[in-house]
């Protein structure tokens, strides 16, 4: 685990350079992945407008900053993605904005097609679910925690859909980027600096 995860931070990029990517493909009616398809290419570019309007106008309390400034064990953040995923277009400027605000925290980005190998071991319920957030300590190299594809709200919601209906639809799918946008990042940033607190305790024992 320790090597695949070491090879994969290797290729990692940093969020500017994810940023300035995705933008490119938006610009070519391209994007990210193996697959190469018109709706996947709509998507890139809408997500590139999405995180242009996170990346701008992201909030994190006064409370939330104390909580991501207590924590104080050097990490890396991988992040496994693409740039059609609409889940990671509103959860990477937020993790994002995290690591910026704490200067243990390391952020780097990998393409999911690119890291199959990686993506295999941080599967979500047998899924090659995106974005997948792996912590990792710098000291160690251990894995001390996941997060993704989705914050805890998202997930009930999923959760709750798929078991009522059996699969996403195109109105719930659409239900859910207005969750995001009424959202606006906080439960990510509740749900990391929790798992920062916890591991901040942990690492102190």
């Amino acid at each position: 685990m320790k090597s695949i995860v070491s090879k994969s931070l290797k290729n990692g990029m940093t969020y500017l350079a994810y940023r300035t990517l995705v933008k490119q493909l938006s610009e070519q009616n391209s994007t990210t992945g193996n697959e190469k398809t018109e709706d996947l290419a709509t998507f890139t570019k809408l997500n590139d407008k999405r995180m242009n309007r996170w990346d701008k106008t992201l909030k994190v309390s006064d409370a939330a900053q104390k909580k991501i400034n207590e924590f104080e064990t050097k990490v890396t953040w991988l992040v496994i993605t693409e740039s059609w995923c609409g889940d990671a277009a509103h959860v990477l400027p937020v993790l994002n904005k995290i690591a910026e605000l704490n200067s243990y925290i390391d952020l780097k980005i990998v393409l999911r097609d690119e890291n199959l190998e990686l993506m295999d071991a941080f599967l979500t319920n047998g899924s090659l679910s995106v974005p997948k957030l792996i912590m990792v300590e710098n000291e160690t190299g251990n894995v001390v925690n996941t997060y993704g594809p989705r914050p805890s709200e998202a997930t009930s919601l999923v959760n709750r859909y798929k078991a009522k209906y059996g699969v996403l639809t195109p109105d719930f799918k659409e239900d859910l980027q207005h969750w995001y946008n009424n959202n606006k990042g906080q439960n990510i940033i509740d749900d990391v600096t929790d798992m920062l607190y916890e591991l901040q305790s942990n690492f102190c024992q």
